[in-house]
């Protein structure tokens, strides 16, 4: 290990432990098992080295939304898609919007895809899971928002399209992602955002939690509701890393 890197990581092993144990309160507060809840580090824009710095810091989950990033970072740091007999493996989420022209690249790199949402989409998964011989873990992705800026399916339209996916088999749809409208107050947080969170999860219900058990929901602002409302992964940026330049 670098002993430049050491007071960054010991920066990073502070806040993650910090952001741990509010996962971990709001997990009991829900009567949840807080090992059930995973921190995703959203790592978009921040530099590999800061990337090192937080595996070194115990970080195992870091999530891109850009392809060619993604790609960048995992070769440089596989994870267990690329480096499957690895003992302690990372994995990379990807977790924005994709071109279908890129869907290669992230059944090459990628371990779980979390914005699966149109049918064209799917089947070009399928096809360049099946050319890179692998079955690609997918989340489709609910806009429980409303916004006209979000990707995502309807929420009426959601389960008729995951009955869809058992057509694909070299997809394996394992849950529901969501992005919450935005906030400014602890109001707003109560009479906004949970009730969103609270569709996607009874969403999930209707479709067979054993079917759908992971829920991908909650950002920096808003993970503590989204984990009492019954989140498997918050994707956590700025309160980890810092704000982006």
């Amino acid at each position: 290990m670098r002993a430049d890197t050491l007071p960054l990581q010991t920066h990073l092993r502070t806040r993650h432990e910090a952001l741990r144990a509010r996962i971990d309160a709001a997990a009991r507060r829900a009567g949840r098992d807080p090992s059930a809840v995973t921190l995703i580090a959203v790592s978009k824009t921040f530099p590999l080295a800061l990337i090192r710095a937080a595996v070194e810091a115990g970080l195992r989950d870091f999530g891109e939304n850009r392809v060619q990033e993604l790609d960048e970072k995992a070769q440089a740091l596989p994870g267990h898609a690329m480096d499957p007999a690895s003992p302690d493996p990372i994995r990379w989420h990807h977790i924005g919007s994709l071109q279908r022209n890129k869907a290669r690249t992230v059944c090459e790199v990628a371990d779980v895809f979390h914005a699966l949402d149109s049918p064209r989409l799917a089947r070009e998964l399928d096809t360049r899971a099946r050319a890179v011989g692998r079955v690609l873990p997918c989340l489709v992705q609910v806009n429980v928002s409303g916004e006209a800026s979000k990707s995502g399916l309807a929420p009426e339209d959601t389960l008729a399209f995951v009955d869809s996916l058992a057509a694909y088999e070299h997809l394996r749809p394992v849950g529901l992602m969501t992005l919450a409208a935005p906030t400014r107050t602890e109001e707003e947080l109560e009479s906004v955002v949970r009730p969103q969170f609270q569709r996607l999860r009874r969403l999930a219900e209707a479709a067979g939690r054993d079917r759908l058990p992971a829920l991908s929901m909650g950002m920096s602002g808003d993970f503590e509701v989204a984990v009492e409302e019954g989140a498997t992964h918050v994707r956590i940026g700025s309160a980890l890393f810092g704000a982006r330049g």
